[in-house]
């Protein structure tokens, strides 16, 4: 059937019974995502089945990591750049298309990861079947890249889903579960992972049937009076979410279904090919490639997959510090696996820890057993006999140098020859702390952030006396415990708290010049911002934000602003009052008069500070190039992705244009908003 193809990426199985499996094995890669040479034989092989016309074909993954995970990514950069993107886009519709005409039962069976394009070319199959397996997770993401399903899925998933449930999978980007997946009607059958090829040949050989509730809604929800209404009702969801200038995606989507429905599939997949390949080729949707890409490069710091930690390896964790930090830092270290023993001066100070993890386990591990194994790797150690068995000890203290001294004093006495030990200060310098250390090249700087389980950013600080080989394992531990590593140079502040300070200080400052607290928020929140500075300062909490800006504001030779002020129960959201009043968890922002009118520079006030103090630490070598430290600042403060980092929008701007305007602010305002050094690089 197959004679003559020369395959690299496929694998084929004619069967007696008729059944055919075609099995994706991408050769070279870990995954399978879709490249050109994949769809290209795929293209082939839909060509043969077409004329040869078997009993059925079953698609599955020769990968244990999974399915499909999508397209590769890594592509799409070269396919915009040679003006290619609208015939990419529409290639993979039609192959998908040719796969959904095929005159027999097509079933796709999915293990592992099945995203994006992997999906899509699930829809086109008549069957879907599922691995029960925990690691299952089938999704539409291209949300998160700027775009929607282009190859017919935002076509094929309200068409088989209806509406709701399948907007539902498109607007939020999020994976289901198999069982999820079978609820709404996306997998027709699930199966534990030892049957699913047999399951998948059977399927093709009986075929199954779609519940009636399920085929009328999808009926239904794809009327056009019923696309009118339900598409009304989503912009306004999404709208409380995004901003349509900044992540235009959701609501190209959202009208291109209003306006054309999914009962004409010609018609409905050119019109999604269209918008999509508008959207790709946008400012938005390339950034957030970068974006994606610069994930993938931290990630690949903490070396390949299935590589395992450069030996020797991290296995037994030592937290000293029990507080919010600390304590968050023990708990996630043990969630993802590893022996943990946290520390701190009375069993008192440990408790409120071990509570906040229980209530985290709670949430994230539904089994109970898996949860007590978890729990089990959690142990509080008031004596402190778990440093002489660590391969990494953290320390998570308060932002003292000499008690930080005292401590590493104590317990380098008992560290194990080749363990690390490592400081989670925010702002001191590593050239003061690593002063009088007995093993400088095994002594680092592992900054994570507040909250732990949500900020997927660690610094790994770095001083001239530090060993190649401790950062590499730094960084092989981070991945381990699935946060995004990056090194950073160890002058005070490092690199997301150096350029936060600024920002936050300039908010402080027009706060204290009267501009309303939500009118600066509001500001930042249009620019992109995931919060406001204000309600940041409140969240970090003003005796923190306090004591980083006398570090910073000494590092810079300014004054600290005087609204970082701090008085006993009045330091933010953790005492229920700062500079706005908390109930529940959240601000309580005073109603701004009618006809306040903001000043017309509050924008440049309160970015431009940041983005210049990301010039300076690009020409400081405080990051080793421009793509780390936007990625550091992204994922380190959540700084508008749509815009690609700090020295992606200052490029995109136009240094000159954003220089000039400091040097007004300067003349205006005061000598802070001076260029730094280092523009004249951009």
């Amino acid at each position: 059937m197959f004679e003559g193809l020369r395959l690299q990426h496929w694998r084929t199985q004619v069967r007696a019974d008729g059944i055919v499996v075609l099995t994706l094995d991408r050769a070279d890669q870990n995954v399978n995502a879709l490249s050109r040479g994949v769809l290209d034989e795929l293209s082939a092989l839909v060509e043969r089945l077409a004329i040869e016309k078997p009993k059925g074909a079953v698609f599955i993954s020769g990968k244990a990591a999974g399915f499909i995970p999508g397209a590769d990514i890594k592509g799409f950069e070269g396919i915009h750049a040679r003006g290619e993107t609208f015939d990419w886009i529409r290639s993979g519709q039609l192959l998908f298309d040719r796969v959904s005409k095929l005159p027999f039962p097509t079933v796709a069976a999915i293990h592992g990861h099945c995203m994006g394009g992997g999906t899509e070319l699930s829809l086109a199959c008549r069957y879907r079947i599922a691995s029960s397996a925990d690691n299952t997770r089938i999704g539409l993401p291209e949300v998160k890249l700027g775009i929607y399903p282009g190859w017919g899925g935002s076509v094929r998933a309200p068409k088989l889903l209806g509406a709701p449930a399948a907007f539902d999978l498109m607007l939020t980007g999020r994976s289901l579960r198999a069982s999820q997946a079978r609820a709404i009607g996306l997998v027709d059958k699930v199966v534990e992972g030892p049957l699913l090829e047999d399951a998948a040949i059977e399927m093709a050989k009986k075929g199954t049937s779609r519940p009636l509730k399920q085929r009328l809604t999808a009926w239904a929800t794809n009327t056009w009076p019923a696309r009118q209404v339900l598409a009304n009702m989503m912009v306004k969801q999404v709208s409380r979410k995004a901003r349509k200038e900044h992540y235009p995606a959701p609501f190209a989507m959202i009208e291109t279904w209003r306006r054309n429905g999914v009962a004409n599939v010609g018609k409905a997949l050119m019109a999604e090919a269209k918008a999509v390949s508008k959207l790709a080729t946008g400012p938005t949707a390339m950034n957030l490639v970068r974006v994606f890409l610069l994930m993938e490069r931290l990630k690949g710091l903490g070396g390949k997959d299935g590589g395992g930690m450069p030996l020797p390896g991290i296995h037994h964790v030592h937290v000293v510090g029990a507080g919010v930090m600390g304590g968050d830092i023990a708990a996630w270290a043990a969630f993802r696996g590893f022996t943990v023993t946290l520390q701190d001066r009375e069993m008192k100070f440990i408790e409120p820890a071990l509570k906040r993890a229980d209530e985290f386990y709670a949430k994230k591990i539904k089994d109970e057993a898996k949860r007590a194994e978890t729990r089990a790797r959690l142990v509080a150690d008031v004596e402190g006999s778990g440093v002489a068995k660590a391969d990494l000890v953290i320390e998570a203290i308060f932002e003292n140098a000499e008690a930080k001294h005292a401590l590493f004093q104590k317990a380098e006495a008992t560290l194990k020859p080749g363990a690390i030990l490592a400081t989670n200060t925010s702002s001191i310098a590593l050239e003061i702390l690593r002063e009088g250390r007995v093993d400088p090249p095994r002594f680092a700087g592992l900054h994570f952030f507040n909250p732990v389980a949500l900020m997927p950013l660690v610094e790994i600080v770095q001083h001239d006396g530090l060993d190649a080989e401790t950062t590499r394992r730094l960084a092989a531990f981070c991945k381990a415990i699935d946060k995004l590593p990056v090194p950073v140079a160890g002058t005070p502040g490092f690199l997301v708290n150096r350029i936060l300070a600024p920002y936050m200080q300039e908010a402080i400052t027009l706060f204290r010049e009267g501009v309303p607290g939500a009118v600066i928020d509001k500001a930042a929140l249009k620019f992109g911002m995931p919060m406001g500075p204000i309600e940041l300062v409140d969240t970090v909490g003003l005796d923190v934000a306090a004591s980083v800006g006398k570090i910073m504001a000494a590092f810079h030779g300014q004054p600290l602003p005087e609204g970082l002020t701090v008085e006993d129960g009045k330091r933010g959201k953790k005492d229920g009052q700062g500079l706005y009043t908390w109930e529940n968890g959240k601000a309580v922002k005073p109603e701004v008069p009618a006809d306040y009118k903001a000043p017309e520079d509050l924008e440049d006030r309160l970015i431009l500070p940041l983005v210049n103090e990301a010039v300076s630490c690009l020409h400081d070598g405080t990051v080793a190039d421009a793509d780390l430290l936007d990625a550091g600042v992204i994922f380190g403060t959540g700084f508008a992705p749509f815009r690609g980092g700090p020295i992606a929008h200052a490029r995109a701007e136009g240094a000159a244009k954003l220089k000039a305007k400091l040097e007004a602010l300067a003349e205006k305002h005061g000598d802070r908003f001076k260029p730094r050094p280092g523009w004249e690089l951009l």
